[in-house]
């Protein structure tokens, strides 16, 4: 019986032994077809680029973004999620940014491939516009000079956002505040930053953006500004003292930003729709929109609130507004913090409008001087004179365009400024001041 048993376990375990020895079956690969692409290894040193499919306000899901080395060659390719953001990695280098055309949606056409020097370190962005390219060889004098006029106004009101609180802070403190563009900047950086790192909708980015605005406000005031007033330092030195502020600022952007445009996550890429000879992009409607309400809003806040009157009483003599009973440092600091807020508002809708929906760090300096020029010609210290100034200002900059080239139309405003200081130096809207 034992020997029977040994016996039985034997043969199982021959049999089994035989059985793993046996070879498996598995099933042939598939021969690759001739169409087939095969796909790059991601290089050590890759570098993300990324961008967003809009059209129109439209997202675009599922399309597919590859990229091209010089020879033409596909090295990476990328497909856009339900937000209409792509991204690939490709090694630093110059490569060309193509979309596949099947993989857009019915109706939906790209205009151009985009090229675009790659760089560690940096935020590499590729932008695509949709649509048909738009020509203006078929445009009648007329109807461009109505177009022109209507950018014009456009531009004007977006000058204005930002000068009404470079002249309210002139008004009330008689501070020519030179880093007031760099407020602008860092308005539209912090907007960009809440856009792009956090995911927030532009709209309510800007809106927070507008907070941080008011705070960078409010901290220069307090720490640069009201221990220079209390010291009873000279207008020139404060004067001075906003030079180096505003270069040390522009630098410092620089260093923590980037020294390229960055764009926003929203409002690229927008096509133009026709009303009539009227042209305009839906992003650059909302701006006037928003621009002419947010105006509207300031001069109520001047002719119907207590605070409102309070600063007209500072802007018009500080030292009877005092001895009136007004706190004339509260009132200062709310200055501060509404110019400071306007600043950052005008800094995103500069940006969307003017730059394509783009940031860069030097943009408030540019604005900077058609600022100046604006509040000078309608009067310095006044808002509704800063108001009407800045609009002639950004008509008679886009006007020119007409007869130089666009690249020069800033020069416009250093004229005007020249011109007005030379002709009426209390501007539109302001009045003379008798001296002795």
């Amino acid at each position: 019986m034992a020997f029977a048993l040994l016996t039985f376990f034997a043969l199982l375990s021959l049999a089994g032994t035989a059985s793993a020895q046996e070879p498996t079956t598995s099933p042939t690969p598939p021969t690759p077809t001739a169409s087939a692409t095969p796909t790059a290894p991601v290089p050590d040193n890759a570098v993300p680029v990324s961008g967003n499919l809009n059209n129109g306000g439209t997202r675009l899901e599922g399309v597919t973004v590859r990229a091209l080395d010089s020879s033409g060659t596909e090295v990476a390719t990328g497909e856009s999620a339900s937000n209409g953001r792509w991204e690939l990695a490709v090694a630093p280098g110059t490569y060309t940014f193509e979309i596949v055309a099947d993989t857009l949606p019915d109706g939906v056409s790209v205009q151009a491939a985009v090229e675009r020097e790659v760089v560690a370190g940096r935020a590499n962005t590729v932008i695509f516009s949709f649509g048909e390219v738009r020509t203006a060889s078929n445009v009648s004098f007329g109807e461009k000079l109505i177009r022109t006029t209507v950018d014009g106004l456009r531009f004007g009101l977006v000058i204005a956002i930002a000068g009404v609180g470079l002249s309210l802070i002139y008004g009330t403190t008689g501070l020519t505040n030179f880093a007031h563009g760099e407020m602008v900047t860092l308005g539209a950086v912090a907007a960009w930053v809440i856009n792009t790192s956090f995911g927030v909708p532009l709209i309510p980015a800007t809106i927070l953006a507008i907070f941080v605005g008011i705070g960078i406000g409010l901290l220069t005031n307090g720490i640069v500004w009201k221990p220079l007033r209390k010291r009873k330092t000279g207008l020139i030195a404060q004067l001075v003292v906003s030079i180096g502020l505003a270069i040390s600022l522009r630098y410092l952007i620089l260093i923590f930003f980037s020294d390229r445009a960055e764009p926003f996550d929203d409002y690229q890429g927008q096509v133009e729709k026709n009303w009539g000879p009227i042209a305009l992009t839906d992003a650059n409607a909302i701006v006037m929109i928003v621009s002419l309400v947010v105006l509207v809003g300031v001069a109520l806040l001047l002719q119907k609130t207590r605070i409102g009157k309070a600063m007209r009483a500072v802007s018009d003599n500080r030292d009877l507004a005092a001895s009136s009973g007004i706190n004339v440092e509260r009132v200062i600091m709310f200055v501060w913090g509404l110019g400071g807020g306007l600043a950052a508002l005008g800094g995103v809708l500069f940006g969307i409008s003017e730059l394509g929906g783009r940031v860069q760090w030097e943009m408030g300096f540019k604005l900077l001087l058609l600022m100046f020029a604006g509040i000078t010609l309608g009067g310095l210290g006044t808002a509704y004179g800063a108001l009407l100034g800045c609009v002639i200002v950004g008509l008679l900059v886009q006007l020119s365009t007409l007869i130089i080239n666009p690249d020069l139309k800033y020069i416009g405003g250093l004229l005007v400024l020249i011109v007005i200081l030379v002709v009426r130096p209390q501007g539109i809207l302001g009045s003379r001041q008798r001296i002795g």
